[in-house]
């Protein structure tokens, strides 16, 4: 399955997973009952896809159960206990792994399998689980796995009372020996279970939406009311890019909302790729082939690099990759702020041109060098967007949401006076009174 190309640095960037008491994207998807699926999740964060059929798959498999609102059909007690049962096990044999498990181990180990059994045959054969067409491969794959004429006794033992020791030894022998792979591919088949309805559970109950995949080749990003999932009452944005017009030049000023508003836009393009539901009112996209953002690029001190040379690495690193006829999407927040105003502007305008030759891959571009959109303005591929600000006597008010066009607000100096550190540096702090 084609992977779409990523790195560390947009991971970072999107902010997917937390740091210390701040949590992540990964987070807000993350309701997961069992470990294993938990796991899975995470994996599927690290590896966004690049195959639109297999986006289609996964797109239309999450949200036809998220129109069935099904819950996890497992007690999370007893799934808890067949997975330290079966993680016990170290393969066709488990000699001196039987001598550390107790009679009572054994005992409630396969017990908890059994029940697993019966609950995976239970909920597959539901109506309406049968009548789920996205899920007709994964269902027919556990179906498979549960006929085998080797679990029919655990598929039909009452469990009424306890099982006896003999019946124990039995079904331990045939889950840890005879029947450990088959087990063990129901378990990845659950996981995967827990992770589609752990999703749509996400999707109902954030009213997240499933978005239209295109094909490679039309480089459309097309959203209406996108928002940024980890914001509160965030303010919605629509924005199309593609095709005739696949650069967009971002101005906006300090606390307008910029970065907030990239990455509201990278995530939902991220998460799409992986065929799961984005925070906004509707979207549609075509798959790419890579993702990349610049939002809070680092110096490199190992190498002795400046944020600028970073930078310019950075724009390297992309250009390879686009002189291959790849289809990228890019953002790159306050392009070229490592160093002095005209480089900048230089460098702003002839990246940004020659970014815009390159009609198969779409880009984002921030920056407060707002004079280089003279310049640009005469490029029919790039459009303008802006946040705008409002000023309320000497105070700065915000909407957070786009406008077309460029501003030229700069309300930097508002700020620091409004923080009052001219008066500190003039007058000195004042002694604290006792």
């Amino acid at each position: 399955m084609k992977q779409l190309q990523i790195d560390e640095q947009t991971i970072a960037d999107l902010r997917f997973f937390g740091k210390g008491d701040d949590s992540g994207i990964y987070e807000i998807y993350n309701q997961t009952i069992t470990r294993g699926g938990e796991a899975l999740l995470e994996f599927m964060f690290r590896n966004p896809l690049s195959d639109a059929t297999a986006i289609r798959n996964r797109n239309n498999l999450i949200r036809q159960f998220a129109e069935l609102g099904l819950s996890f059909p497992f007690e999370a007690t007893s799934f808890d206990m067949a997975e330290k049962y079966l993680a016990d096990i170290p393969g066709q044999t488990r000699d001196t792994t039987r001598q550390k498990l107790s009679e009572k181990d054994l005992q409630q180990g396969t017990t908890a399998v059994i029940t697993l059994l019966r609950q995976a045959k239970d909920f597959i054969s539901q109506p309406s689980v049968v009548n789920l067409t996205a899920y007709a491969t994964e269902r027919a794959a556990i179906a498979l796995l549960l006929d085998r004429p080797a679990l029919l006794p655990a598929l039909t033992e009452t469990l009424h009372g306890k099982l006896s020791y003999a019946v124990t030894t039995a079904y331990d022998q045939l889950f840890s020996v005879q029947e450990h792979h088959t087990i063990k591919q129901v378990l990845e088949n659950i996981y995967l279970l827990d992770v589609y309805l752990t999703v749509a559970k996400v999707a109902n109950t954030r009213k997240f939406v499933f978005p239209l995949v295109h094909d490679k080749g039309n480089s459309l990003i097309k959203l209406k009311g996108v928002f940024h999932p980890a914001i509160a009452n965030a303010v919605g944005n629509d924005i199309s890019l593609g095709g005739d017009r696949n650069v967009l030049f971002l101005t906006g000023a300090n606390m307008a909302g910029k970065s907030t508003f990239l990455r509201s836009l990278g995530t939902a393009l991220y998460l799409a790729h992986m065929g799961f539901p984005v925070a906004a009112l509707s979207m549609e996209f075509s798959v790419m082939d890579g993702m990349y953002t610049t939002i809070n690029l680092p110096d490199n001190l190992g190498m002795g690099a400046s944020h600028f040379y970073a930078e310019v690495l950075r724009i390297k690193q992309l250009a390879m990759g686009l002189s291959k006829g790849k289809s990228l999407f890019v953002i790159f927040d306050e392009l070229f702020r490592g160093t002095n105003v005209k480089d900048a502007h230089e460098a702003t305008v002839a990246v940004t041109a020659a970014f815009s030759n390159c009609r198969n891959s779409v880009f984002v571009i921030s920056s407060h060098i707002v004079e280089a959109g003279e310049e640009l303005s005469q490029m029919p591929a790039v459009g303008f967007s802006y946040l705008p600000t409002r000023m309320n006597g000497h105070t700065p008010e915000y909407t957070y949401r786009l406008e077309a066009g460029i501003t030229g607000d700069r309300h930097g100096m508002v700020i620091i006076r409004n923080a009052g550190i001219l008066e500190v540096l003039k007058n000195g702090k004042k002694p604290v009174n006792t």
